[in-house]
């Protein structure tokens, strides 16, 4: 496993990490908790130091499952990164889990209050990281979000902001860099090898302002592990039903067939690892977080670390690929 400073703030991490959204129990169809426990316990024995969560994921159920496992191994230089914003708490009577419809919340009484119930979760004192979970545009316009993280950073209760930038936002957000990044520490931006918005003015705004990059969805919700072809379905309570709809799989499906070359370059790697090296290979990125519910998924990605970032002809074989 390689390690390097996330940006020229943020702590030290391992360059894969670890996505617990899937181990929240929902979202991603069927889990268990034994095995994302062991999920878990293979990351940190991998050298994976970023595990990545939010408060949302399974309504606290993933950092509930991180605390366990980390009460068990006791913590060390393991960086827990989550995530506030997404308004879970809400009770509604129709809704037998206790909360209601989820929606954004950047109030900065309530993003304060998050906080709060995830030092309890995850049983710490003070949050290594704590990022706006993914809000759109007009909220980034409030001050609310980003007073909320400041006071957090001045009580002592999170050491480093962090802010999810909104999937497919990624060039019309790029200006709260410029705002905000002597409280950001970090971004967590969607990325990928179909997938390449972000490299266009985000990136170069984190670099100019030593920003750390955390790559999510550096996977395509598994489709860049090579398993999904165009029959390929998902149950009623997997999202990718409506992410990775029929059209858009026979679309990003096109567009992965004209990057065999690549992996063809990497027989003795799978296509996952070739993927998650490509996110690790552009210099404004430090970590990768690709998620994994089972011990053989943290294996497989982990592995992406050793063999590091691709070379420049790789880079320059996936752009011409791009352009035919």
């Amino acid at each position: 496993m390689q390690y390097t400073k996330l940006g020229r703030r943020g702590p030290e991490v391992s360059t894969v990490g670890f996505g617990a959204w899937a181990i929240g129990g929902m979202n991603w169809g069927k889990t268990d908790d034994d095995v994302s426990r062991n999920a878990i316990r293979n990351a940190l024995e991998q050298g994976v130091t970023l595990l990545d969560t939010a408060d949302v994921y399974g309504f606290g159920h993933s950092e509930e499952l991180i605390q366990e496992v980390i009460s068990e191994k006791g913590k060390g230089n393991v960086v827990i990164a989550t995530k506030a914003g997404n308004d879970f708490y809400h009770a509604s009577d129709d809704d037998d889990t206790g909360y209601g419809a989820i929606k954004q919340n950047s109030d900065k009484d309530y993003i304060m209050y998050a906080a709060e119930q995830s030092l309890k979760r995850l049983r710490v004192d003070v949050l290594d990281i704590l990022q706006l979970h993914s809000p759109n545009t007009e909220l980034l316009d409030r001050d609310d979000p980003w007073e909320a993280l400041a006071a957090l950073k001045e009580q002592g209760k999170i050491k480093h902001a962090g802010w999810s930038v909104q999937s497919f936002k990624e060039t019309k957000q790029a200006k709260f860099l410029d705002k905000y990044h002597t409280l950001i520490d970090s971004i967590q931006v969607r990325y990928n090898l179909l997938e390449r918005e972000a490299e266009q003015v985000l990136f170069p705004k984190a670099m100019k302002y030593g920003v750390g990059v955390i790559v999510r969805i550096p996977l395509l919700f598994g489709l860049l592990t090579g398993k999904f072809n165009r029959q390929t379905t998902f149950g009623e309570e997997d999202h990718r039903r409506f992410n990775l709809s029929p059209e858009k799989l026979d679309e990003y499906l096109t567009q992965l067939e004209a990057h065999q070359p690549l992996f063809d370059r990497y027989p003795d790697q799978t296509m996952t690892q070739v993927s998650l090296r490509f996110c690790i290979t552009h210099p404004a990125c430090q970590t990768v977080i690709p998620g994994a519910k089972t011990t053989e998924q943290v294996t497989d990605n982990c592995a992406a670390s050793d063999f590091g970032p691709l070379s420049v002809e790789d880079m320059q074989l996936i752009d011409e690929e791009i352009s035919v």
